[in-house]
């Protein structure tokens, strides 16, 4: 008996754990079979987090559409891709030169997707452009080249490609936005003020276009990191925001993200936070305590300026 009671715990651990990991696979397979022969619209597939959602589809049998800046490097996605796809499950992707921020040329795209394949199931908009720095010292030409490849750009792309959606009363678009759509980081406020923007447009479009079978989905990480690097520990440990802000910096890997992106598609879901409990914490601060979120906020910058002076 005694020896018993004390593999109870081991086995009953073990068994849970494989209950785990089959309940994964199986989502992981469901998810995959989601979105088999679906025309699905990578923006900014070149980027980390664009390399791991074309993955992920690639290997769920999707019809890709890759959209990139830079031509070299979408071959070289494409020759990734196809280095390690099986012929029998997967398509050929498509790729397409697309500049988000280059607002002329989103209807010309647009038409050659829908030229070539007649529809799109999925649309994933993940481009995006960061910028860094006081108010004051960023020119507003930048500013508004940030407003053209965080919102302007991906609404575009959304409305030359929503009709399509609506006529044939199917399809889903996602948008991978950022914990600044809720919560505003100082130093970065062009950034946060297109993120902002880009929440409230999809907010809106998914109460429009619910009538019509059209699924709005937004994934909002808090920073998504690159594959190698990982963050410097700041000058100004002793600010009364670093367990927030360094929180913050770690981020989420792409292949989390690519991964939860699948989910979104495959589930439908409407929105999705992924943040630990530091950022949750703070986006519950300033929806219910306003003015104590923004004292801490104001606090930190004078802290950290102080610390930079030295």
């Amino acid at each position: 008996m005694g020896v018993l009671a004390v593999l109870i715990f081991p086995l009953l651990l073990f068994g849970i754990s494989g209950i785990i990991y089959i309940y994964r696979a199986v989502g992981r397979l469901m998810s995959k079979s989601a979105v088999q022969n679906k025309v699905v619209v990578i923006t900014d597939a070149i980027s980390g987090l664009g390399k791991e959602c074309s993955r992920v589809f690639h290997s769920g049998g999707a019809r890709l559409v890759l959209c990139g800046k830079t031509w070299e490097k979408l071959e070289a996605l494409y020759n990734a891709l196809i280095s390690v796809a099986d012929p029998s499950v997967t398509f050929t992707p498509k790729l397409v030169l697309l500049d988000l921020s280059d607002i002329n040329c989103i209807q010309d795209v647009a038409k050659e997707i829908l030229d070539c394949y007649g529809c799109v199931d999925i649309l994933i908009n993940n481009a995006s452009m960061k910028v860094k720095g006081p108010v004051q010292s960023i020119s507003l030409e930048l500013d508004k080249k940030i407003m053209d490849a965080n919102y302007f750009g991906p609404i575009t792309l959304t409305k030359a490609l929503l009709p399509n959606m609506i006529s044939r009363r199917t399809g889903q678009v996602v948008l991978v936005n950022n914990i600044q759509g809720k919560l505003g980081v100082p130093f970065r406020a062009a950034y946060a003020a297109s993120k902002h923007a880009a929440q409230g447009f999809f907010d809106c479009l998914r109460a429009e276009v619910e009538e019509f079978d059209v699924c709005i989905s937004t994934v909002s990480p808090t920073f998504i990191r690159s594959y190698h690097v990982q963050p410097e520990p700041g000058n100004w440990e002793a600010s009364i925001w670093k367990f927030f802000f360094r929180k913050l910096a770690y981020g989420v890997h792409p292949m989390e993200v690519a991964e939860e992106v699948l989910r979104t598609v495959s589930r439908k879901k409407q929105e999705v936070f992924m943040a630990n409990a530091i950022p949750k914490a703070a986006l519950y601060i300033r929806t219910f305590f306003p003015e104590l979120f923004f004292a801490i906020i104001a606090s930190g910058v004078k802290e950290k300026q102080k610390v930079e002076e030295k």
